[in-house]
């Protein structure tokens, strides 16, 4: 059976919207588009590599395949075909790097889960309409379904617990305002952490597993003071 694996970019209030460029997702009046390259270091580099080493296809939701579709294809000049050598004499690493994510994206199977009707002309790209679909392509043979991005796919996953392991990469900036990785809809669920480090920039790397559900008990000795009676009475009637 295949894996389900996130991976995303988060401010320290929770934010993951257009970490990469101003006009790579600035709906609902985001102004920050482009918080992330300040933060960028050879440590975070090394993780995102470590994440798309080997095999793998993308599992991406609507939003997210638009704006990678729209990209990643194009890095370098025309559209990325498969086996096409690229001229990269001159090119800094980070523009090789770039282009090689580029064709191995391509490359790469992509489901989308959507309801809709998106363009999916992106060389191997797929439509998955449903939850259920989703659950038979994991439990089939092919690599690991890897995440980046795509905040919507979690809500769905946690709930139907098809999400095996998240690696989140916390960066040191506040944002105030923006789609949060965990939005609406999202479970309550624990996770345990299995890997972390801070970058020379510091950014905190973290991965971590489902753990079950959450628990709940009292951190300390519980009061009956009259005060603890008072304020539970008026929780209960609306004034507090």
């Amino acid at each position: 059976m295949r894996k389900i694996r996130g991976s995303a970019f988060v401010s320290l209030d929770g934010v993951m919207q257009a970490p990469g460029g101003p006009s790579e997702d600035p709906t609902g009046n985001f102004t920050h588009g482009g918080w992330l390259p300040q933060f960028f270091d050879h440590e975070v580099g090394d993780a995102i590599d470590r994440f798309f080493e080997g095999d793998y296809a993308l599992l991406l939701g609507r939003r997210t395949y638009d704006i990678f579709a729209a990209y990643w294809p194009y890095v370098g000049g025309e559209a990325t075909g498969i086996g096409e050598i690229f001229d990269r004499t001159g090119k800094d690493e980070g523009e090789q790097a770039a282009i090689q994510m580029g064709e191995d994206f391509t490359r790469a199977d992509k489901y989308v889960l959507t309801r809709g009707a998106p363009d999916l002309g992106w060389s191997n790209s797929h439509g998955v309409g449903s939850i259920d679909e989703l659950q038979a392509i994991r439990k089939g043979d092919g690599p690991d379904l890897l995440i980046q991005g795509s905040s919507t796919l979690y809500p769905q996953l946690l709930r139907e617990g098809l999400l095996d392991q998240l690696t989140i990469m916390t960066f040191p900036v506040v944002l105030g305002a923006g789609k949060r990785l965990f939005g609406d809809g999202t479970p309550a669920r624990s996770l345990r952490p299995i890997d972390y480090k801070m970058t020379r920039s510091g950014a905190v790397i973290a991965t971590y597993e489902p753990a079950g559900g959450v628990g709940q008990d009292w951190a300390g000795p519980q009061s009956s003071s009259h005060r603890e009676r008072d304020r539970q009475a008026a929780m209960a009637e609306g004034r507090w």
